[in-house]
């Protein structure tokens, strides 16, 4: 129900403050707990009753409002046992005497376990509709108390003579004086000049002229300056087969008229509410075409007037996989009289585009409670998600450099105490040994200790330039020449190891890369294939390239010895990790191609199998 799907998209989906939803939604609601004390509610809630926030927080509801009724406290009751949805209409008179009528509904809400957990509560404020209603209640029954009491007003006009007789209610209607009106010349002049008299006297005209009836809604204006507003009727009077006279009424619709002005404004007001609103706002009806959408819905459909939409349904705006599910929305909440409300969606148009949406739909009811369509209310978060996607990125390339920086720091510690420690031993014998022969020896190894140390020096330094150069200069290269050209500079090493070069790439295909680190990632698998070569066969090595998600893959496989990445996975990119027994081998080369091609912002990838070669995929970013 409503809190679960509340829950839902603050929890699983955009992770913000559990109720800055419900605080902001335009409905007054409030949730419950199993003892009907109040948890929270919607700032719209406190404002239509007036109430604070901190002066009811905990409370029971019926403390709240004393004055509930015995059926409200029993719609609760039964909405606790897990009734599915109870609704009531209710009046409230506000801390400064203003009426105001709501209507409300309560929807239970469950834990985990499907047991009851408290009460959704709904208001939705009818005040204006129950003020039309008795407006219009009250015209009503002065119509009937008119048609009752003769107010309709009627008068005959006598063609022979060019009399004019009319009902004393027609004459209170007019506003006639005591003289009263007796020729159709002072009638004409009760209608204000313009299309009112033009009207009513052209009807005349053709009633005695062709015999032709009328009913026309005209203007009145009394001789103290009152407009009405009137229904005239009028039909010629046939005697012995001869038109002798005309015979009409006036009936006065003034007030039926200013209520009904009212409401015509009243929906103008309400239509430019909803066009103005930042949220995509549509009314379906049960064949699923839409049959009222705002400015903001035809916006998102990229039509520019609101006839371009009516009477669509979603097969005819949106790709058939997307239409499918939106129609399976609609026919859950139309079958099952529930609504659906704050559901994350992503929309995808027909020509691809793709938004996010926070989407409620409702179902809409008829005076005798059946479905007759539904409503959609859809806000547009993709800048939301964006930002969602951006700090989740941040995060994971924070936590990443963490890890490297962490990583470094031990390796560095690891590998400097090492040579300090073999220092210091070498020292210490030398200081201690007599000989010349041995000393000599000592000073050889000493210096083989200092070489090793300015090495690892140079390893470490070459992987804190590339992790500390932060505007990285790419370029577009074409991949097959830059393929060929390293492959050139290493023709000698793969001649003399009877090596066979395959290369499977596009000419046109260009990627952004950093040249000369994309030229040392290329030198360094190729020296991995030829060092690590298997002593049956001579080696081969197979470039190949293929598009993955935003990415040129370039693949360099080889059919050397082979690596058990069960064993040695998490361990093959790390820094002086070796996996075969090699007098060249330094376990450098990998761990820089890895932190190359991620400064890059791509990503590397192995696939080996004992004995059978290795498979190194290169992710090459496209998007950067």
């Amino acid at each position: 129900m409503f809190v679960g799907n509340i829950l839902y998209v603050l929890k699983g989906t955009i992770e913000i403050p559990q109720d800055f939803l419900l605080r902001q939604l335009p409905h007054p609601t409030a949730v419950l707990n199993t003892r009907l004390e109040f948890q929270t509610a919607s700032d719209s809630w406190f404002d239509f009753f007036g109430l604070l926030r901190r002066d009811v927080a905990g409370k029971p509801i019926l403390e709240i409002f004393p004055e509930s009724s015995p059926e409200w406290r029993q719609a609760l009751q039964d909405c606790l046992r897990g009734k599915p949805e109870v609704s009531g209409s209710r009046h409230f008179i506000h801390p400064d005497q203003k009426e105001s009528w709501f209507k409300w509904v309560c929807s239970p809400f469950f834990d985990t376990d499907e047991n009851p957990a408290g009460i959704i509560l709904q208001i939705s404020d009818v005040t204006e509709g129950v003020k039309q209603e008795i407006n219009q209640e009250k015209v009503r029954l002065m119509l009937e108390a008119q048609s009752e009491n003769a107010r309709i007003g009627s008068w005959w006009y006598e063609q022979h003579s060019g009399m004019l007789e009319c009902s004393a209610m027609t004459q209170k209607i007019l506003g006639a004086g005591e003289a009263g009106i007796t020729n159709m010349e002072q009638l004409f002049l009760y209608f204000p000049g313009g299309f009112s008299r033009n009207t009513f006297s052209m009807a005349v005209f053709q009633a005695m002229e062709s015999g032709r009836p009328w009913n026309e809604q005209l203007e009145l204006l009394t001789p103290c300056g009152k407009e009405l507003q009137i229904i005239a009727t009028g039909r010629p009077i046939i005697k012995n087969g001869r038109q002798v006279g005309l015979l009409g009424t006036f009936l006065d619709i003034t007030e039926w008229h200013r209520s009904n002005q009212k409401m015509r404004e009243s929906e103008a007001l309400l239509r430019t509410v909803v066009d103005n609103l930042p949220l995509n706002v549509y009314i379906k009806d049960l064949d699923f075409r839409k049959i009222l959408v705002n400015k903001q819905e035809c916006r998102f459909m990229g039509v520019s007037h609101p006839d371009e939409l009516l009477g669509k349904d979603d097969f005819e705006l949106y790709p058939e996989e997307m239409a499918r599910t939106l129609q399976q929305e609609d026919l859950y909440v139309m079958d099952n009289q529930k609504t659906i409300l704050g559901k994350e969606s992503l929309l995808t148009k027909k020509d691809g585009s793709q938004t996010y949406f926070l989407t409620s739909k409702i179902p809409l009811y008829n005076e005798e409670q059946e479905v007759y369509g539904l409503m959609g209310i859809s806000m547009d978060i993709s800048e939301l998600k964006d930002k969602e996607t951006e700090l989740r990125n941040l995060i994971e390339v924070t936590s990443q450099q963490n890890k490297k920086l962490i990583n470094f720091a031990h390796i560095v510690s690891h590998n400097l105490r090492s040579h300090s420690a073999n220092f210091s031993m070498l020292l210490e014998f030398l200081n201690q040994e007599q000989g010349e022969m041995e000393k000599r020896q000592i000073l050889g190894m000493l210096t083989q200790a200092s070489d090793n140390l300015l090495e690892t020096l140079d390893n470490l330094n070459q992987v804190v330039a590339i992790n500390t150069q932060v505007h990285l200069e790419k370029s577009a290269v074409p991949l097959r020449k830059a393929v060929q050209a390293v492959v050139k500079k290493h023709q000698a090493t793969l001649a003399r190891n009877q090596a066979t070069v395959f290369t499977e790439i596009p000419k046109d295909l260009t990627v952004r890369v950093v040249p000369e680190y994309f030229d040392n990632i290329l030198a360094n698998l190729l020296s991995n294939a030829l060092k690590y070569r298997h002593p049956d066969r001579d080696p081969e090595i197979s470039l190949g390239v293929e598009k993955v998600r935003g990415y040129t893959v370039l693949s360099v496989a080889d059919n050397g010895l082979g690596i058990d990445l069960k064993k040695n996975g998490a361990k093959l990119f790390g820094m002086y990790k070796t996996f075969h027994e090699h007098p060249e081998a330094r376990g450098i080369g990998l761990f820089i191609c890895k932190n190359q091609i991620e400064a890059m912002g791509g990503n590397i990838k192995a696939h080996s199998q004992v004995g059978t070669g290795t498979n190194f995929k290169i992710y090459i970013n496209d998007r950067d």
